[in-house]
Parts: structure tokens; sequence; C-alpha cells
């Protein structure tokens, strides 16, 4: 089944990700670029929030578990990559760089254990480190399987060249695509024709409407080459074909003479053309900005176009696509789109909670997947609350379609989520939320129900993971109701645990949600491409043509 996987990806992949089961792997992971990545949430107005939260910080740092990691791949890792991280250490030091090319190292090499013989690996990256990521790649998966470095237009301008500046702008990433074996899967994608190429070779026009042009018909290098020599509409030459099959080209009107005497040549339809054969620099990818109907708010989004064309490329529907650093789910989500099977690894429940509104807004309830790693359990949710309380907050707040808020002094203070809703059309009305893991006091009902008359909120709720107290139920009952426009009665201040919410219980307020930027419909394919299927087994010169 398609499966979300909450944790360390180098965990999830030993644990559960059997050898040689993947037919490809994309993976974005964080580059070593010193910026903290947030999610920037819209508000309702489409103007950006000043609620972020923390998606990951993408500085990875020389400590010890880099220093412990950087050991045990040196000592127990294959000889190539150990060889390899040894030489990075002689040349850069302890530092930065030395730490994330030691985390991924391990990473790399599982990721390579799990595809197929026939399977690819797209790393995107930037110029930070794609060069020592080249190095680290070969070394794994071994130079001859090295396939491409596509290079692609992710915008087109960008704020880096700032009056002053002193280089160009950077609008581009770069993609290494490897393969496991010497011959993977590849179905070769193409894009259409400009009309500038159409109009200049195929400007002949049938009444019909279908576009042609004439090419040569004789066979290279004559008798030499094996070419049968025989008369057509009165021209005797040496052709590419045999008289049957001439005969047969005739029939079907695919032979034509432009003028009485001349040789006679082939007529081919501009519909029966694949088009151009896409080439390693992608500049024609429409970019994720603020116009984009795609644009969830997450930092590293990108475009459903690009993994459109990787996942065409190498795989077939039915294939099992592997992203172990999944983001907002754009992989999964197109994997989805493209019917194929999918695996999706984060270490952040907020990630989780985006992918599953994202599947759910674009396929509805068609999607079947499991989430394996969340809590499933009280004793599962209490254990996520003394390991992490933060990501135990966010994956509470996920179950009711809430989002999180940045923990930080002045008008967030006491908030730990929210959750925006539609009581009528173009009214937008809050839900705060406190979400408490520890023991609970009356004061923490007072004090909710002094931030949503604070923030001019609907509804407040209390998520805890014991269960409230008289006092506390009391308190909140004192609070009265919000009264929708349609006359129904929600209570002001509500109070669940965790155990109701595992049970299926959910916040009552009038719907709709509109917290979360809606995915668009899955519907058709975000670029057009044609592909074909190349098959190794057939001729190359057959091949190319």
């Amino acid at each position: 089944m398609n499966t979300l996987y909450y944790g360390d990806n180098l965990d999830i992949l030993r644990r559960y990700v059997k050898d040689e089961t993947v037919d490809l792997v994309y993976l974005d992971p964080p580059f070593k670029s010193n910026q903290d990545y947030n999610v920037l949430f819209a508000e309702q107005n489409g103007t950006r929030s000043a609620a972020q939260i923390k998606a990951f910080e993408d500085t990875w740092r020389w400590d010890e578990e880099a220093a412990r990691t950087y050991q045990e791949t040196v000592e127990t890792g294959p000889e190539q990559v150990s060889k390899v991280l040894q030489a990075f250490r002689t040349f850069l030091g302890e530092n930065d760089m030395l730490a994330y090319l030691s985390m991924m190292s391990p990473r790399l090499v599982e990721l390579r254990r799990v595809l197929k013989s026939t399977g690819s690996i797209y790393l995107h990256c930037d110029s930070t480190a794609s060069h020592y990521l080249k190095l680290l790649m070969d070394s794994i998966f071994q130079p001859e399987n090295f396939r491409n470095e596509v290079i692609w237009k992710r915008s087109y301008a960008h704020s880096d060249t700032r009056q002053g500046s002193r280089h160009y702008g950077r609008i581009t990433d770069s993609l290494l695509c490897y393969s496991k074996g010497v011959a993977p899967k590849w179905n070769m994608q193409y894009r259409p024709y400009d009309s500038t190429y159409i109009e200049r070779d195929y400007r002949r026009v049938e009444a019909n409407g279908r576009r042609y042009r004439i090419d040569n018909l004789q066979g290279p290098g004559g008798a030499a080459k094996g070419n049968p020599k025989y008369e057509v509409m009165g021209v005797t030459r040496y052709w590419r074909y045999s008289k049957e099959k001439m005969d047969e080209l005739i029939r079907q009107g695919r032979v034509i003479q432009t003028r009485p005497g001349a040789v006679p040549q082939y007529k081919r339809y501009l519909d029966e053309m694949p088009g151009v054969p896409i080439q390693n620099l992608w500049d024609d990818l429409p970019p994720i900005n603020n116009r984009s109907k795609e644009l969830l708010g997450y930092p590293t989004q990108k475009p459903e176009a690009l993994l459109e064309r990787i996942i065409k490329t190498g795989t077939d529907e039915g294939d099992l696509v592997l992203d172990p650093f999944c983001g907002c789910g754009t992989a999964v989500g197109v994997a989805q789109k493209l019917k194929r099977q999918w695996i999706g690894i984060d270490i952040t429940h907020l990630a989780i909670t985006l992918i599953r509104h994202r599947l759910q807004d674009a396929f509805g309830n068609e999607t079947k997947y499991q989430i394996v790693g969340e809590p499933v359990s009280l004793p599962d949710a209490e254990a996520l609350a003394k390991q992490d309380p933060y990501q135990f907050q966010w994956w509470a707040l996920g179950l009711v379609g809430a989002r999180p808020v940045e923990q930080k002094k002045g008008a967030d203070k006491g908030i730990d989520g929210r959750l925006y809703f539609h009581d009528e059309p173009k009214t937008t009305k809050q839900i705060v939320f406190s979400v408490k893991a520890g023991a609970l006091h009356a004061t923490y009902v007072r004090d909710l129900r002094g931030v949503v008359e604070r923030e001019k909120a609907a509804i407040g709720v209390l998520i805890s993971l014991d269960p409230p107290s008289k006092a506390m139920r009391a308190e909140a009952a004192s609070a009265g109701f919000y009264k929708a426009p349609w006359g129904k009665d929600y209570a002001r201040l509500q109070l669940l645990t965790v155990a109701d919410l595992l049970a299926g219980k959910t916040v009552d307020f009038p719907r709709e949600n509109v917290t979360f930027k809606k995915a668009p419909k899955a519907l058709e394919p975000a670029i057009e491409t044609r592909t074909l299927v190349f098959d190794s087994d057939i001729d190359k010169t057959a091949s190319r043509g």
C-alpha cells in the first residue's frame, strides 16, 4: 500500500524498505545554504502571515552526531564511499559541509540498496554542494551509471542580483541523475514542436488539415549497404525499402512526386511525430511563485511538472516511487496522479499533515494509503510528547485540521494553533488552540478564554493528554456559545483529549475549513509532453529514429 512514514529516513529505509523494490527515487534534501526554512502561511486576504513555522533548519552542524555518522560510514560503509569521505575531510576539514556530506552518505547507500537494477535516482541540489554530491554519488553508484546533470530553470528572475551584486542571477538548480545498473528503465519524453519549426518544416497542408513534410526515400550507400534497386513512378534508384514495402506505402498515399519525373519522396505527417526529445536543459517548466495555483506555502515546493517529467521518464504505471525528504508531498501527489505506487518519508508531523491535506484536496477519498510512525494509541502519543513536545503539538493539531504557530512572545502568546473557517460566504472566522501534554490546571481554561476574547476568535479549543477536571469543564461551559448565522450554537470553549481525537471525535464548528490552501484537483498533466518507451533490445540505429 502507498505509505507515508514519519521519522528519520535512514532508520525508516533500514527498517521498512526491502532490497531492490523501488523503481525510482527522487530526493530534495536540505541544501547547505545556511537558511532556516519556514512554512509561510497566507492570510485569508492573500497577504503573507506573520505566523511562521520552522519546517527544518538546513544548516548541518559538525557535532557529535555528525562525527559518529562519519566514523561509522568510513569504517563500515562501502570502500569507495569510505575513501571519498576521508578525502572530503582532508580537503574540507571538520566543518558543516563535511557534516552534510557525512549525513547524506549512508542515506544514499541505503537508497541504492532499495533500488531495482533497472531503477534510477534523481538528487536535487544547487551549486553550493552539487560538485561534492556528484563525487559522492560516483562513489556509491559508480561513474559509468551517471546519466545526466539536468539543469532546470526554477524562476524567471531573482532578487539576489540587487544593485552592487557581483554575480549573475541564480535561477537554476541541478538534478543529478544516476541509474543503479547499465540498462535503466527509460521512457523518452518529448516537447511539442514550436510554431516556427512547424511553419518552416511542415508547411504543406492537406485538405483535411493534416500537416506534413516530405522526406528522402533513397537508400544511403546504395548497393554497398544492401539497398534494393528498382523503378518507382518512372524513377530508378536504390531505395530504403523493399519493393513490397514501397508498393504498400504507395497504396497508403505516403509516396508522392512533387512534379513529373521528380524523385518520389515520403510523406511524413506532423501528428505522427513525437516532438523534440527532452534535453538536459529544462527551461520550459512553469515556476512556483505567488501566482501559482499549486503553491501551498511550503518553502522548497517544486512544480508538479518537474516531477511529472522525472516520474514518466523512469517509471511505468504501477511502479514504485520513493521520496525520502517528501516535504509537502509533490512527488507523492504526482506519483498518485500518474498511477504509480509511492513511499514518502519526512521527519516532521507538519509535513505529514500537509501531505494528507494535499491528497484529500486533489483526489478526495480515492487515495488509499497508510501512515507509519504516527501515534495510534494513547501510550504512543505520550511517548511522542516526551520525545519531542513540538512534534506532539503538530501531530495533535493535524488531527483537527489546524495549523501550528511559532512560539514567540507577543500577540501569539498562549496560542499553539489556528483554524480558519467560513460560516457564510467570504466571512472568515478563526478557532484558536492550546495543546497541553503535562498536568492540567483550571487556569488553562481561563487563560484560553482570555485568548479567545483578545483574538476575537469564534471558538477556543484545549487539547490535552490527560482528561480535564470537573472544574475545567465547568469553566468551559460558562463561556457560552458561538451562534452561527443560521442559528446553530457551538460551544465557545471546547475541551478535547488525545483519546477523543484517536476515537474520531473532533472540533464542533461550522464548516468549511479554509486553514490550508487547497491543492488543485488532480486533472491534466502540468505540462504537455509525449513519451516513447526505449527498449534496449531494439537496435540502436532504429532507437535513434
